[in-house]
């Protein structure tokens, strides 16, 4: 039995998160699944392991962790000899690539859920209309994040530098939902953001995360 679990759901963007981390370090894991829509996650039993109630949790041995972000950083750091490097051992370089983590967690990320929510999981699981005007407010708070994004990606292959990180991986489970609704097209009108889509979005360990989603 691997010793290390990941408790949450395969439609978690923070679970999702979670495992492409493990896929890219290629180490063993048991993935325990979590029915939100039972509330199990709400239950005493999985409220041990994240006192807020929100999936993943995760064990490695007598370790226990919540909060996707942290956990990704931990499992870089503890196995940084295993699979894809994830971080850089130089701390300029690293430095550079922990500032476009705080990006993606400050700046991008509230914008890209509410956008995700509002035009893919409210018509496609809950069917139900979006709200338009929450729309039409953030579609052009998440365009103006973007034009940075391009600027970056003009400089640079990757956020943090010249190799894939986790500032790139972070993005990935939400931006996986957007590019199935109208916000692609903010994608796809900047060159720089397209062609880098179309690289981190083609990488084994994210399509085997994709993969659990049809199981």
């Amino acid at each position: 039995m691997a010793a290390i679990k990941v408790h949450g759901n395969p439609l978690s963007t923070a679970t999702m998160r979670v495992l492409t981390t493990l896929y890219e370090k290629e180490l063993d894991r048991e993935f325990v699944i979590v029915d939100l829509r039972a509330g199990e996650h709400k239950k005493e039993h999985f409220l041990s392991r994240n006192p807020f109630g929100q999936v993943p949790a995760f064990e490695d041995g007598d370790l226990k962790l919540f909060e996707s972000r942290a956990i990704t950083k931990y499992i870089a750091y503890e196995y940084a000899d295993k699979g894809t490097q994830l971080i850089y051992q130089d701390p300029k370089k690293m430095a550079i690539t922990s500032v476009w983590m705080e990006v993606e967690a400050l700046q991008h990320d509230k914008i890209a859920t509410t956008l995700g929510m509002e035009l893919g999981y409210k018509p496609v699981v809950l069917g139900i209309s979006p709200n338009a005007t929450v729309v039409e407010e953030n579609e052009p708070k998440l365009a103006k994040v973007l034009d940075i994004y391009e600027s970056r990606l003009a400089e640079s292959k990757y956020l943090g530098g010249d190799c894939f990180t986790l500032a790139d991986l972070h993005h990935m489970p939400i931006m996986h939902f957007l590019l199935g609704t109208q916000i692609k097209k903010l994608f796809d009108s900047r060159p720089h953001m397209s062609a880098w889509v179309a690289d981190i979005t083609a990488r084994p360990a994210w399509l085997k995360v994709l993969a659990l989603q049809s199981k």
